[in-house]
Protein backbone atom coordinates (compact mmCIF):
# COMPACT_ATOMS: atom_id res chain seq x y z
CA UNK A 1 0.00 0.00 0.00
CA UNK A 2 1.32 3.43 -0.83
CA UNK A 3 0.64 5.86 1.96
CA UNK A 4 1.46 9.51 2.36
CA UNK A 5 2.25 9.29 6.07
CA UNK A 6 3.40 6.81 8.70
CA UNK A 7 1.15 3.82 9.36
CA UNK A 8 0.93 1.32 12.13
CA UNK A 9 2.55 -2.01 11.32
CA UNK A 10 0.35 -3.84 13.81
CA UNK A 11 -2.16 -6.12 12.10
CA UNK A 12 -5.70 -6.35 13.33
CA UNK A 13 -6.75 -9.96 13.99
CA UNK A 14 -9.22 -9.80 11.08
CA UNK A 15 -6.60 -8.68 8.56
CA UNK A 16 -4.04 -11.18 9.82
CA UNK A 17 -6.59 -13.96 9.39
CA UNK A 18 -7.56 -12.76 5.90
CA UNK A 19 -3.92 -12.61 4.81
CA UNK A 20 -3.18 -16.01 6.35
CA UNK A 21 -6.00 -17.59 4.37
CA UNK A 22 -4.51 -16.38 1.12
CA UNK A 23 -0.78 -16.70 1.59
CA UNK A 24 -0.46 -19.18 4.45
CA UNK A 25 1.40 -16.68 6.61
CA UNK A 26 0.97 -13.28 8.19
CA UNK A 27 2.83 -10.30 6.82
CA UNK A 28 3.00 -6.57 7.42
CA UNK A 29 0.31 -5.00 5.25
CA UNK A 30 1.51 -1.45 5.90
CA UNK A 31 4.07 -1.66 3.10
CA UNK A 32 2.30 -3.93 0.63
CA UNK A 33 -0.94 -3.86 -1.31
CA UNK A 34 -2.89 -7.10 -1.60
CA UNK A 35 -4.72 -5.95 -4.76
CA UNK A 36 -1.49 -4.92 -6.48
CA UNK A 37 0.10 -8.27 -5.61
CA UNK A 38 -2.84 -10.18 -7.06
CA UNK A 39 -2.69 -8.24 -10.33
CA UNK A 40 0.32 -10.23 -11.50
CA UNK A 41 -0.14 -12.34 -14.63
CA UNK A 42 0.94 -15.43 -12.70
CA UNK A 43 -1.72 -14.97 -10.00
CA UNK A 44 -4.26 -17.78 -9.65
CA UNK A 45 -6.96 -17.80 -12.34
CA UNK A 46 -9.67 -16.84 -9.83
CA UNK A 47 -7.75 -13.59 -9.12
CA UNK A 48 -7.73 -12.41 -12.74
CA UNK A 49 -10.25 -14.39 -14.82
CA UNK A 50 -11.18 -11.18 -16.64
CA UNK A 51 -8.40 -8.69 -17.28
CA UNK A 52 -8.98 -5.77 -19.63
CA UNK A 53 -8.97 -2.01 -19.93
CA UNK A 54 -6.70 -1.57 -16.90
CA UNK A 55 -8.93 -3.71 -14.64
CA UNK A 56 -9.18 -7.27 -13.37
CA UNK A 57 -12.13 -9.24 -12.07
CA UNK A 58 -11.58 -11.79 -9.29
CA UNK A 59 -13.64 -14.07 -7.10
CA UNK A 60 -13.39 -12.81 -3.51
CA UNK A 61 -10.97 -14.90 -1.43
CA UNK A 62 -12.86 -15.10 1.85
CA UNK A 63 -16.52 -15.29 0.87
CA UNK A 64 -18.86 -18.19 1.44
CA UNK A 65 -21.20 -16.86 -1.26
CA UNK A 66 -20.53 -18.25 -4.71
CA UNK A 67 -19.96 -15.48 -7.24
CA UNK A 68 -18.85 -12.68 -4.87
CA UNK A 69 -16.67 -10.70 -7.28
CA UNK A 70 -14.10 -7.98 -6.89
CA UNK A 71 -13.37 -5.52 -9.71
CA UNK A 72 -10.05 -3.75 -9.15
CA UNK A 73 -7.82 -1.50 -11.24
CA UNK A 74 -4.44 -2.93 -12.20
CA UNK A 75 -2.66 0.24 -11.11
CA UNK A 76 -2.72 1.42 -7.51
CA UNK A 77 -5.70 3.72 -7.03
CA UNK A 78 -7.40 4.47 -3.72
CA UNK A 79 -10.47 6.48 -4.75
CA UNK A 80 -12.75 6.92 -7.74
CA UNK A 81 -11.59 10.46 -8.44
CA UNK A 82 -8.10 9.09 -9.21
CA UNK A 83 -9.42 7.13 -12.21
CA UNK A 84 -8.92 8.39 -15.73
CA UNK A 85 -12.05 8.99 -17.79
CA UNK A 86 -11.25 5.83 -19.77
CA UNK A 87 -10.86 3.75 -16.60
CA UNK A 88 -14.19 5.04 -15.29
CA UNK A 89 -15.97 4.08 -18.52
CA UNK A 90 -14.39 0.62 -18.42
CA UNK A 91 -15.46 0.17 -14.80
CA UNK A 92 -19.07 0.81 -15.79
CA UNK A 93 -18.79 -1.69 -18.63
CA UNK A 94 -17.25 -4.35 -16.34
CA UNK A 95 -19.93 -3.86 -13.66
CA UNK A 96 -22.65 -4.44 -16.25
CA UNK A 97 -20.86 -7.47 -17.73
CA UNK A 98 -20.24 -8.97 -14.29
CA UNK A 99 -23.92 -8.58 -13.42
CA UNK A 100 -24.99 -10.30 -16.65
CA UNK A 101 -22.55 -13.18 -16.13
CA UNK A 102 -23.58 -13.58 -12.47
CA UNK A 103 -27.26 -13.78 -13.41
CA UNK A 104 -26.44 -16.41 -16.02
CA UNK A 105 -24.24 -18.54 -13.76
CA UNK A 106 -25.80 -18.15 -10.30
CA UNK A 107 -29.39 -17.39 -11.24
CA UNK A 108 -29.32 -14.35 -8.96
CA UNK A 109 -32.18 -11.88 -8.92
CA UNK A 110 -29.85 -8.88 -9.17
CA UNK A 111 -26.41 -7.77 -8.01
CA UNK A 112 -25.27 -5.51 -5.21
CA UNK A 113 -22.39 -3.15 -6.08
CA UNK A 114 -20.37 -1.66 -3.21
CA UNK A 115 -17.15 0.32 -2.79
CA UNK A 116 -15.54 1.03 0.56
CA UNK A 117 -11.80 0.16 0.43
CA UNK A 118 -11.49 0.98 4.12
CA UNK A 119 -9.90 -2.10 5.75
CA UNK A 120 -6.25 -1.82 6.70
CA UNK A 121 -4.16 -3.26 3.88
CA UNK A 122 -7.07 -3.04 1.45
CA UNK A 123 -7.20 0.68 0.59
CA UNK A 124 -6.67 -0.13 -3.11
CA UNK A 125 -9.94 0.71 -4.84
CA UNK A 126 -11.96 -2.47 -5.30
CA UNK A 127 -15.63 -2.75 -6.12
CA UNK A 128 -17.67 -5.65 -4.73
CA UNK A 129 -20.18 -7.13 -7.19
CA UNK A 130 -22.30 -9.55 -5.21
CA UNK A 131 -25.13 -11.79 -6.40
CA UNK A 132 -28.40 -11.18 -4.56
CA UNK A 133 -30.13 -14.54 -4.73
CA UNK A 134 -33.92 -15.00 -4.94
CA UNK A 135 -33.87 -16.98 -1.69
CA UNK A 136 -31.34 -14.76 0.12
CA UNK A 137 -31.99 -14.95 3.88
CA UNK A 138 -33.26 -11.70 5.40
CA UNK A 139 -30.20 -11.55 7.66
CA UNK A 140 -27.96 -11.40 4.55
CA UNK A 141 -29.79 -8.74 2.53
CA UNK A 142 -28.50 -5.24 1.88
CA UNK A 143 -25.40 -4.27 3.91
CA UNK A 144 -25.79 -7.49 5.94
CA UNK A 145 -24.53 -9.37 2.88
CA UNK A 146 -21.05 -8.79 4.34
CA UNK A 147 -21.88 -11.59 6.78
CA UNK A 148 -20.80 -13.95 3.99
CA UNK A 149 -17.24 -12.69 4.55
CA UNK A 150 -17.11 -13.65 8.20
CA UNK A 151 -19.22 -16.78 8.66
CA UNK A 152 -16.27 -19.19 8.66
CA UNK A 153 -17.38 -21.08 5.55
CA UNK A 154 -14.97 -19.73 2.94
CA UNK A 155 -15.19 -21.35 -0.49
CA UNK A 156 -12.22 -23.50 -1.49
CA UNK A 157 -9.72 -22.24 -4.05
CA UNK A 158 -10.85 -24.99 -6.40
CA UNK A 159 -14.50 -23.95 -6.13
CA UNK A 160 -13.61 -20.30 -6.75
CA UNK A 161 -11.64 -21.37 -9.85
CA UNK A 162 -14.65 -23.37 -11.10
CA UNK A 163 -16.98 -20.41 -10.58
CA UNK A 164 -14.50 -18.06 -12.29
CA UNK A 165 -14.33 -20.42 -15.30
CA UNK A 166 -18.14 -20.56 -15.53
CA UNK A 167 -18.38 -16.77 -15.28
CA UNK A 168 -15.75 -16.29 -17.98
CA UNK A 169 -17.68 -18.66 -20.27
CA UNK A 170 -20.83 -16.57 -19.66
CA UNK A 171 -19.05 -13.21 -19.89
CA UNK A 172 -20.80 -10.98 -22.47
CA UNK A 173 -18.91 -9.21 -25.24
Amino acid sequence: MRASGPRSTELTPTIALRIARVNGHTRDVSTECYACEQSALDSPFRERFVRRGGWRVAHDFNSSLEGWLIVAPLRHVESLDELTAEEAVELGRLLRQASIALKSVTGCQKTYVMLFAEAEGFAHLHVHVVPRMHDQPDDRKGPAVFGYLSDGHTLTSERRDDIAAALLAAWPA
